[in-house]
Formats: structure tokens, sequence, C-alpha cells
């Protein structure tokens, strides 16, 4: 039976939801043993095996370019003609209900550049499991409904891996012969085979304790190279800082006597929450003044929460099949947005938050890779870590929080943990959680689940003097998505309140909620028209229409005491006046500039709030508000507006950036938020075209004793054309081009700029001797980054969409998880006009005829063409 090889098919298959069945067999136990060696390493699996129900299915194990070198049944080894591969399945026919499968193979870390399963990076071997990379290192059932308790045996040259870690906690280590050694790590909790995880190489630890809410000692370690153990020191805070947060809030307590966190440097993505072991990509542990901005810092904070978070939501209690995928992530961002919110700044963090949603999961909605936050059916499950799936998964969970009220959600989460804790679950099962614990009926709020696109909310304030109320007309709408043309109404909970704009207060905040396509609400004793305030808070993921004026968004932006709707009407002001001013129409820009100088002169303000205010709009945001993208208007229009700005409040702009210099360097809220501000007058002042901007810029990259000041004045004068522009990019080049993690922000930084020769830059830093397609993060700060600035991305020459085409096909042969990444942007191409979407769907096209295209890059090219 070993020579029935099947070949793969020209498309690849689809995988559906409603096609879900139980596992044939389970895996109640598997030991490995590594022989660990970069260029070929040995894996011994013993696999305890159960027949799951009755049925006479063999026992099929999959594998991603393996061959197996043994295979055993019972302790007897199986001739050729009692096994098959069923393309890189291994397939072994099988009677009775349990038995032991021994099998070995042969790995070469060092050729896998893929960066799944087992491979090499800076010396060290690491694994990356999720989703399916596990199939990579041995054959197994490789889903994660079957849960196993792991035993885990390394051997390695202990001069080249003095330390060999791995999930659970450690049980014995020894020496060898001939200068090699071993240990033995033991996982009592069962999980599935993505939570794998194994590190072998030359590091130093960070260690420290935790003693938990019960009174056991944990025992602490980030592991990276000798020479960044400095900058560990705020990752082991947010860590200690992130399992405090868990039993106080959730009662959640760690459950090993062991923590370890591994930085490494190649990495597809920003962190992996295997049991016990941590992996991550260093750009999210590694941090001090010199190289890490504030945004860095608050990176690490988050990501090592919530890598720590899945601890619970996650890993005890895991995802049935990678439908469920929110299940998880969903869960654990909302979890640790509210950790980050707690530890800084609410309000700021929710803006942010919500900047990152309409940034990204808005424009999934809206294009051909929407999906829903449960999805239907996939071809490559690594194409389904979005921002759908994270962060508007997490709004989900916000949404019920707020529906239940804080003690009833508390509740309904420990008995979701309770009912559920061993177990591979369903994001039915939470939502009945959430039912039963908080006492609520959701079967409508089930939608949010099923239904792709952003709901659309159309709000209409009357006013009738005579009787003295109002009343307020929502409207919801859902437009068509990919296979779902029709939509039914969602159950949308919007926070509102009613301002009084002779007081300047409303009545107080009401929660209501729209479950109809037309709802009306009446409100009593108001003798003159109010002034509505809506979405408080971003109570509901949605596009809110209002029939608000300009003078009612100045109010609201000076009034209201909802930070995000104070935001909120402060930015839509600004997009009302840029697509006015875009379409040609007469637009007030004094009411913009008049709040500015208000919010920005408030001494009441959080000064991080102020920065974020006070900020105009993204242009893809912008680009988001038009029926047709139109990038050279857009940018025109806002350059022109943040010109006018900085001109008129020119004074101000420069007290505010010398009153913010004497800052000495801290995290405290007041230091971040100071920086924040004094960047965003450095932005302002530049922008007014006043003859020393770029001196003071350059002033303020000099004299700057952090990244975040100074990457953001490199950042203002990568947008002009002046020698002070050429000098800080030179200095900042030689002076960190041996870190790899800061060099990263010289590529970003001048990717991201609105440089007039911006494509041609980016031509020209392909072929920089420091970049490089292995590395994800390289390729990110480039080709990433410049595909997210619109106007440049978009050059009607069409070089842009070539450029990051080239890089795909280039991409896909050594990382296709990576290279896939980079095809969204291309796949908007019907929010353009017709020469440049002729230009995108050809550069698709392109891609496509790619001979031995990945089913990553494959699935995304082809949705992307329909």
């Amino acid at each position: 039976m070993a020579d029935m090889q099947s070949t793969n098919a020209a498309a690849p298959a689809i995988i559906r939801r409603l096609d879900y069945r139980p596992p044939d067999w389970l895996v109640p136990d598997i030991a490995l043993d590594f022989d660990l060696d970069a260029s070929a390493t040995q894996v011994h699996a013993v696999l305890s095996i159960v027949r799951n129900g009755t049925h006479d299915r063999p026992l099929r194990l999959e594998g991603d370019g393996l061959l197996p070198v043994e295979v055993k049944v019972d302790g007897r080894t199986l001739g050729p003609e009692e096994w098959a591969l069923d393309g890189g399945t291994l397939v072994v026919p099988l009677n009775g209900q349990s038995h032991q499968v021994e099998t070995r193979v042969e790995v070469a870390p060092d050729s896998n550049s893929k960066l799944m399963g087992l491979y090499a990076s800076g010396g060290l071997l690491c694994t990356q499991c999720e989703a399916e990379g596990f199939r990579r290192i041995t054959f197994f059932p490789d889903r994660p409904d079957v849960l196993s308790r792991y035993t885990v045996r390394m051997e390695a040259d202990k001069s080249r891996y003095p330390v060999l870690l791995a999930n659970g906690d450690p049980v014995e280590k020894g020496d060898l012969p001939g200068g090699r050694h071993w240990a033995r790590w033991t996982d009592p909790f069962p999980k599935p085979c993505y939570l794998f995880a194994l590190v072998a190489g030359d590091l130093a630890c960070n260690a420290d304790r935790f003693v938990t809410m019960s009174g056991r000692e944990v025992a602490l370690g980030i592991w990276v190279r000798e020479a960044d153990l400095p900058r560990t020191a705020h990752a082991m805070k947010a860590l200690k800082d992130s399992m405090a947060w868990d039993e106080r809030v959730y009662g959640r307590e760690y459950d090993l006597d062991v923590f370890n966190i591994v930085a490494v440097a190649d990495f597809n993505f920003g962190a992996m929450e295997n049991k016990g072991l941590n992996i991550f990509n260093s750009r999210y542990i590694l941090a001090d003044p010199e190289t890490a901005t504030d945004l860095d810092y608050d990176g690490v904070e988050g990501v090592v929460a919530h890598e720590y978070f899945h601890n619970w939501s996650g890993n005890r209690v895991t995802c049935r099949d990678w439908f469920q995928l929110s299940l998880k992530e969903g869960f654990t961002v909302f979890r640790d947005q509210s950790f980050s919110a707690d530890m800084g700044s609410h309000a700021v963090k929710r803006i942010e938050d919500v900047r990152i949603l309409r940034a990204a999961q808005f424009q999934e909605d809206s294009g051909p890779l929407a999906h829903p936050v449960r999805p239907e059916s996939y071809m490559e499950i690594s194409n389904f870590y979005t921002a759908t799936i994270y962060n508007k998964g997490a709004e989900l969970i916000r949404m019920m929080a707020l529906m239940l009220g804080w003690e009833r959600f508390r509740a309904s989460t420990d008995l979701y943990f309770e009912s559920h804790d061993g177990q591979a679950a369903t994001c039915e099962d939470f939502v009945r959680a959430m039912e039963e614990g908080g006492g609520i009926d959701l079967s409508q709020f089930r939608l949010w689940y099923e239904q792709a696109g952003t709901p659309h909310v159309r709000a209409m304030l009357s006013h009738d003097p005579a009787t003295g109320t109002a009343e307020l007309l929502l409207e919801q709408a859902v437009p068509p998505t990919p296979g779902q043309p029709d939509k039914k109404p969602m159950a949308i909970p919007m926070r509102v309140a009613l301002f009084d704009p002779a007081s300047g207060r409303h009545q107080g905040d009401q929660l209501l909620m729209l479950t109809q396509a037309k709802q009306s609400f009446r409100f009593e004793g108001f003798s003159s028209a109010p002034i509505l305030s809506i979405n408080r808070g971003f109570s509901a993921p949605v596009i809110v229409e209002t029939n608000r004026s300009q003078a009612d968004l100045a109010f609201l932006s000076a009034h209201d005491d909802d930070p995000f709707a104070r935001y909120e009407a402060m930015q839509q002001l600004m997009v009302n006046v840029l697509i006015g001013r875009i379409g040609g129409q007469a637009v007030d820009e004094d009411a913009v500039i008049a709040a500015i100088r208000d919010t920005a002169t408030d001494p009441q303000l959080d000064p991080a709030f102020v920065a974020e205010t006070i900020r105009l709009p993204s242009e893809a945001y912008l680009g988001d508000q038009m029926p047709v993208v139109d990038p050279d208007a857009i940018h025109a229009a806002r350059d022109a507006l943040q010109q006018r700005i900085g001109e008129a409040l020119e004074p101000l702009w420069r007290d505010i950036h010398a009153g913010t210099k004497a800052n000495a360097f801290s995290l405290s809220p007041a230091a971040k938020g100071a920086r924040k501000l004094r960047n965003i007058a450095l932005h302002y002042l530049v922008a007014s075209g006043a003859q020393d901007g770029p001196q003071i810029a350059f002033a303020q990259f000099h004299e700057a004793d952090n990244m975040t000041e100074r990457q953001a004045a490199l950042a203002t004068l990568a947008n002009g054309a002046s020698d002070e522009r050429e000098a800080a990019l030179d200095i900042f080049y030689n002076r960190y081009r041996d870190d790899a993690l800061t060099l990263d922000k010289w590529f970003q930084t001048q990717a991201f700029a609105f440089h007039p020769n911006t494509v041609q830059l980016v031509a020209d830093l392909r072929e920089h001797k420091d970049f490089t397609l292995a590395n994800p993060n390289r390729v990110r700060s480039l080709f990433g980054a410049f595909a997210g600035n619109q106007w440049a991305f978009h050059h009607r020459s069409g070089e842009g969409y070539r450029l990051v085409a080239d890089c795909i096909i280039a991409l896909d042969k050594i990382n296709p998880q990576t290279a896939a990444r980079l095809v969204p942007p291309l796949g908007r191409w019907r929010r353009f006009d017709e020469a440049r979407a002729a230009m995108m769907r050809a550069a698709l096209q392109r891609v496509l005829a790619e001979p031995g295209l990945s089913r990553d890059v494959t699935e995304q090219a082809s949705k992307s063409l329909e």
C-alpha cells in the first residue's frame, strides 16, 4: 500500500463548517523524542490511540512533507504494504479499539523557510504549530478537537543548544557522552497539537516568580539572546501584571509550575500561546527607550497579556474546529483590550482599538474577502487569521458584556470556563453560557456570528416643540457580501444621550436595542431641540449616519462627556470638511480650526486624548467614506487642510512643542501623553510650511532621548524634501543598522511617507542590502507599510501594484503565509476608478498565473477577483 500516492488537485479543496465530523480516533497520550539537529532532526512519536465511536475507518495521520522512516503498531514494525500515503496523510488500517502507534521521521529545520513546524531562527530551533504546523513535525490527527497529554524528550549538542524547553513542567535532564545532553518535559493538561512547542538554543533568561492567589509559586522566564536581556524588563512586568489582572478580574489562576516565553527573530505572527511556553516575535518582547516607541511598549504589554490570557480562553478551553477560531481569539482580544485600558487610559485605548477596527476590519467587511466571525468555508485556514476573527470578534464579546452588565457577564464567563474546561468548544457554547449565566435571550444576536458585513445605521433625530418631545428614528441595513446577498436585521446595542445645547448637559446615558430594520424611540422633556450623542463608547461596530449639523458636531466636540463620542464628533467634523472639499463644495474650515484650538488648549483634557482628537482622519479612512476612492484628491484635500491648520495655529504648535520638551522619559500616562501631543504639534508645525520647520524637526530627532520622539521627527521629515530629511535618514540607518527590529522602523518610515517619490524609494529599498524576504518583519516593514500608504500604493502609474505583485510572487516560494497577507490591498480594486481597478486586477491575475502557487495565495487572489 505504500506506493499509493495521491496527486494534488488543480484547485485547493474547500473545507466547509457544516461538514464537521468528530475525529475517528482519539490520542489521549503522546510521547515525542527529538534528536535535534539543524539540518536533520529525528522525531520518534508514540501515540496511544483509541477508536472514537463505532466504525471501521482506518487511522489517518496528517503529514506535510514527511516520509516515515518506520511505522509500528503495538511494537510490531509494519511492512510497506500495511500502510499508505494519501497525499501527505499516513493511512493505517486497524482492527480493535486501542493501539500504540509509533512513527519515525526526519525533518530539516534549517531549510524550513515557511516558519511552520520545526524551523531554525538565528541559531535557535523552535516551533510554530498553529494552525496546521504540527503535521510538518510528525504524523498526527492534526485538528484542534484531538486533545492529548504530552511527554517530550529532547536530545542535542550541549554547546550549540544548551537550553532545551518544551510545554508544561520540566521533569528530568542529564548529560550524555560526546558533549550531548537531554531533557524531559511533561504537560499534564490535555491540549490540541497546535499548542505544542519546543525551543532549543543558546539563550539567557530573565527569571522571576509569581505567587498565585492560592499561594502557589510559579517560576517565570523570558528567554532571549544574552545581549537582549536588558530589553526584557517591560515584558516581564507585563506578564506579572497580566497574571494578577486575570486573577482579579476573571478569577483565573495559572495552573503550571513554570511559565516561559522565548523571543525569536523569524516569526509569521506576533506571538503564540503554546501551553506554558509562549513563543514570541522578538518585536513584542524587546523594548527600551533607545529602540522602542511608546506604541512598541504598548504592543509588548498588550501581546504578552493576550498570549497569557489564552491560558484559559484558548488552552484550557480550546476550539472544536478552526471555524470557531474567534471563540478563543475574539474573547482574548477583548480581554487584552480591557487589560490595557486598565493599565493606561480607557478613553485613549478605546479610540485606538476602534481606529484599528475601522482601518482593517471595516475594509475587510466591504471587500471580496468579507466573511462572518464564524466562517462557513476556507481553502487555507491561515488566511482566516483576520481582523474579522480577532477585532470584530472582540466587539461581539464587548456588546454581550454591555447588554449583560459586568456582574452578569462575569458570572457567565465563570459558567463558560467551568462547563468547558478541558474541552474543545464552539462559539455557540460561549453564547449559550452568556444566555444561561446572564438570563438573556441572544437568539437574534447570533446573527453577528453568521452574517458578514458592517451594519449601517441611519439615525434621524426630530423635535416637536409643542409637546417637548424628541423622536429618534433608527434604520439599519447590512450590505451584501460574497455568498450573502440578503441580510436579516441585527440586534444592535446603541448607547445614546440627548444634550440640551443651552446647559451643555444631558438627562442620562441610555442603551437602546435596535432589533428591527426601522425603529423609533421617543424622549420627553425637551423644550428646545436636543443634540444627539450616539454610539457612545462605540457600543456597536457599525457605521452611523446622522442628520447632525456641523454646529452640532462642534458642540459635541467641546461638551460631550463620553470621551469616544467627543473624539468621534471632532473626527466627523473634519471628515465633513474634507469630503466637501473633495466634492468641490464650499466648506467652513474655520469651524475645524476653532474646535482644534479649543480642544488643544483645554487644561482639563488628557494630552494623549487631545493628540488623538486633533489628528486628521487618515487618507484610507477618508477613502472609505467615498463611493469611489480618489487617492490624489484625498491627499490634496487632507494636505491642504493640514497646512491651513498648521498656519492658523502656528503659535499654538510652537508653544506646545516647546512646552513639552522638558519631559524626562518614563512610561507614566502623563509622560506618554506629553510625547504624543508634542509629536502632533511638530507635525502641524512642519505642515504649516514654516521656514524653520525642518530644522525644528531635525533638532527633535537629534536631541531625543527616546525612540518615540526620534521616530516621530524622522517620519515628519520623511514626508518632505530637505537636507534635514536626508541627514536624519542616514544618521538613523548608521546608528541602528545592526539592530534588526529598529532598522525595520527605517524601512517602514520611508515606505509610509507622503513623499512624491515614495514608489521609487520603495523600489530602491527592495534592492537594499539589508532587505530580505526571509524575515517576515522586514517584509512587513517595507511592503506591508507601502500597501497601507494609500496615496503612494495607488499611484496612477500602477507601479505600486507591480511592486507588491512582484513581492507576492517571490515571497510565495519562501513563506506563503506572509505572501498571502499582501494580497488583500490589491483585492479592493472595486473601490477605485476603472483605470486603477484594471491595473489591480491585472496584478492579481499575474499572481494567479504563477506556476506552483501556494494554497494561501491562491485562495486570497482568486477570491479577490470573484
